[in-house]
């Protein structure tokens, strides 16, 4: 694993943070459901409830200035969000980077603070001194999160393995890099004076979980057109064995795209305990067909599965929608689940990345489907995604960027989590 990938603090995306006080009645703030992307405060606080607005990339961290009297939040993409008597020193928001950012960390002073992303890379700003990096490593487990020493003079990284990398003045007290542990490190905070820290442990909430990952057609598939052309019966009619897929203006293929989230997603989910089926395991092959690429996650006995694409809509077209079966016999028994996930997957996939809802194919991001095999064909819930549209310039210029791609998976992940654990929260 490189470090380009994401560990469970990406997996949760931080879009809320409640400041507990003593024991009371309960803030106004806390008594409506809080929109993506906001602050809820509780007790007394010098800044009260703030959301970003039409935010690029999902909130994921959060630091206060030393007084309590402001704050800063960042987004997955660097950009940084700064309240009350929280500066602005600059951010990473326009940059074009080779893995989200994951926390953020603020100077004694106020004056600066320090990003950090998955593949261990440091941004900073401000009075923030740089120290090092893990940038430049070949990461067993991406990072999710770091910590400040006292003086500013250095600071920690922690990895989804336990591991701790140290820069600067904070010295090593120890990692659970070697343990054995029941779910991911999701965590970490350093104790006053720098005399040492706290590394948080997670869980495995899908643990006992099978989850189906389909990603839409190959990369030779152009190769072998004797193959993909031929007709297979999809449950309703004919339709080719499968498709090269669509590409960018600038040649990047969906086949390409596909796998990278598949990829992605695979990690996350198993980072959460579940047992993983792809349809492929390489971009350097042709087909499978799609009915075999439905049979196999039939045959696996998913609880769950999901279907990636990316469109080739019309050049003036944005965004993503969600494709859910309609009853035509073998998927009888898995329509109203597959209409709940699309309704997850939906909500989540809006709020955690930058893709707007389509603009051209179905109502609110939403389209029923009754001619594609993996949707008439399945006996598990099961949707078809279509992450944007490549003919999009807009869409194209998010979906070649493995942040967007890394944050596509992270949505996707989010959804399967809320859809098998029974909760929306």
């Amino acid at each position: 694993m490189t470090g380009a990938r994401r560990g469970l603090a990406a997996l949760v995306p931080l879009v809320a943070l409640a400041c507990l006080g003593l024991a009371g009645p309960e803030s106004p703030a806390a008594a409506a459901a809080p929109p993506a992307n906001s602050v809820v405060p509780f007790g007394s606080t010098a800044v009260g409830a703030n959301a970003v607005a039409g935010a690029n990339a999902a909130v994921v961290g959060m630091a206060a200035t030393p007084d309590g009297g402001g704050y800063w939040l960042v987004a997955s993409d660097g950009g940084i969000f700064s309240y009350g008597d929280a500066s602005f020193h600059g951010s990473a928001g326009s940059l074009l980077l080779n893995a989200p950012v994951v926390g953020v960390a603020a100077t004694p002073d106020a004056g600066g603070y320090w990003l950090a992303a998955s593949d261990g890379g440091i941004f900073t700003y401000g009075d923030a001194s740089f120290h090092g990096s893990a940038g430049s490593l070949l990461l067993s487990a991406p990072v999710v999160g770091m910590a400040a020493t006292t003086d500013g003079g250095g600071y920690w990284l922690v990895a989804r393995d336990g591991g701790v990398f140290t820069y600067g003045d904070a010295r090593y007290f120890g990692s659970l890099a070697r343990a054995t542990l029941p779910g991911p490190v999701v965590g970490l905070a350093a104790a006053a004076g720098g005399a040492g820290y706290w590394l948080a442990v997670g869980s495995e909430p899908l643990a006992g979980e099978v989850v189906g990952i389909d990603p839409g057609h190959n990369g030779l598939n152009y190769s072998a057109p004797d193959v993909i052309d031929a007709p297979v019966f999809n449950g309703t009619g004919d339709e080719s064995c499968d498709t090269t897929g669509t590409a960018t203006d600038s040649g990047y293929t969906e086949a390409q795209f596909n796998f990278n989230v598949a990829t992605y997603l695979q990690a996350d989910l198993q980072a959460e305990g579940a047992t993983v089926v792809l349809t492929r395991t390489n971009n350097q092959g042709v087909g499978p067909c799609v009915t075999t690429r439905a049979a196999i996650i039939n045959d696996a006995h998913a609880n769950v599965a999901v279907d990636i694409h990316a469109d080739g809509g019309p050049a003036d077209g944005r965004g993503f929608a969600v494709l859910e079966p309609t009853a035509d016999g073998p998927n009888n028994g898995v329509i109203a689940p597959s209409a709940a996930f699309a309704t997850t997957l939906r909500n989540a996939f809006a709020a955690g990345t930058p893709m707007p809802v389509s603009s051209y194919d179905g109502v609110d991001g939403l389209q029923p489907r009754n001619d594609l095999a993996g949707l008439n064909l399945t006996t598990v819930p099961k949707v078809l995604i279509e992450c944007g549209n490549m003919r999009n310039a807009t869409d194209a210029a998010l979906l070649v960027t493995p942040a967007f791609q890394q944050e596509a998976a992270t949505a996707m992940a989010r959804a399967i989590t809320q859809y098998l654990s029974g909760s929306e929260g």
